[in-house]
């Protein structure tokens, strides 16, 4: 149960480290939505539609997002593929791009063009662990039914290649993104500190029942049981400074969720904060918030930290107990429809403006 203090909470800005903001319509919608959320910081995905593989197309993108969003500050990525060499890693750590993303072919939206091998780029991975870039994996392997893997243990199934990448690349950064399971949290816990991991919002709340059958749940990863949803809330109580937030928030058209091939995405960008306040006091840990969504994942990335205590001057948001229920018209424009996550349901927590 939520508890009834304190009444009003001041953070510095969250810092997102795992985003989708898109192209188009759909960039134009997300994109001024992210300090709506209480965000100033988010790390942007490259899997776009052709997907960002080149320091130009990168730097292309961000100025897209910072004439949309200049108070935000925008942590670039390239997407891992043949085309991506050892120097055009260096190229890109010069440029201030942050990180490089795995995805493994075929198991999410826009990852046709992911990888098949991860010992093919051995070669990338050393350039990356010599220039301080991120490798993000996005921890799944694909479905093989005369294998017996599916989507319920597809991530399961990945975390040997996490380990003998650490392994083989001790001083690489690694983040394993959106866990969703109990042994992705053992494995992150295990290994040293190089790796660390984002859990989104919806996962925190989400189980397997909760998305079957139900188009705006549905999720890759998806959310697993409720003893897994129970470690991704035990390891946020206990503090855990390499597990931070990374929302995978994933806008799709009302449109093309609710179709016969649902895509895979869950849309929190508008409100990241009272999402988090609300789940996090539900089980107790309202006191881990500022470290989860603010510190940790900055920390990780080598970002400069936010002061003990703020400054009254200093950019911050508050979030106030104040339940209300969320309109599920949050995220209309005249061009696009998405529904964000928990529409209509009740919020117990809002950024207090």
């Amino acid at each position: 149960m939520a508890s009834t203090t304190p009444i009003t909470l001041r953070l510095p800005y969250g810092s997102d480290m795992h985003v989708h903001l898109r192209q188009g319509d759909l960039m134009e919608m997300v994109t001024p939505k992210i300090v709506q959320g209480g965000i100033s910081t988010v790390f942007v995905m490259p899997n776009l539609q052709p997907p960002i593989t080149s320091v130009q197309q990168a730097l292309a993108y961000q100025e897209k997002l910072e004439t949309l969003a200049p108070e935000v500050t925008f942590l670039m990525s390239l997407y891992l593929c043949p085309e991506l060499t050892p120097d055009e890693i260096r190229l890109a750590a010069q440029a201030g791009i942050v990180g490089v993303k795995s995805y493994p072919r075929g198991v999410t939206t826009n990852s046709e063009a992911g990888i098949e091998s991860y010992t093919t780029y051995y070669p990338v991975f050393a350039a990356m662990q010599e220039v301080g870039m991120v490798l993000n994996l996005h921890g799944e392997v694909p479905s093989d039914r005369d294998h017996d893997i599916c989507v319920l243990n597809a991530e399961a199934k990945f975390l040997t290649h996490l380990q003998a990448i650490h392994q083989a690349f001790p001083d690489l950064w690694i983040v394993l993104e959106h866990a969703t399971t109990r042994e992705a949290v053992d494995m992150v816990k295990s290994l040293g500190p190089t790796v660390g991991c984002t859990i989104t919002v919806h996962h925190l709340e989400l189980v397997v029942d909760d998305w079957a059958g139900f188009h705006h749940h549905f999720c890759k990863p998806v959310a697993k049981f409720p003893h897994d949803r129970a470690a991704l809330r035990e390891v946020i109580r206990e503090g855990h400074p390499r597990f931070f937030l990374g929302s995978d928030s994933a806008p799709h058209p009302r449109h093309a969720k609710e179709n016969a091939q649902t895509c895979a995405g869950v849309f929190t960008t508008p409100l990241v904060m009272p999402y988090l306040a609300t789940i996090l006091d539900s089980f107790g840990a309202l006191d881990r918030l500022r470290g989860f969504a603010c510190d940790f994942g900055r920390q990780f990335y080598g970002l400069p930290p936010h002061p003990i205590d703020l400054p009254l001057d200093y950019p911050s948001i508050q979030l106030a107990r104040r339940p209300a229920i969320q309109d599920p018209t949050d995220s209309v424009n005249n061009a696009t429809y998405v529904v964000p996550f928990w529409a209509g349901h009740t919020l117990e927590w809002r950024l207090s403006l």
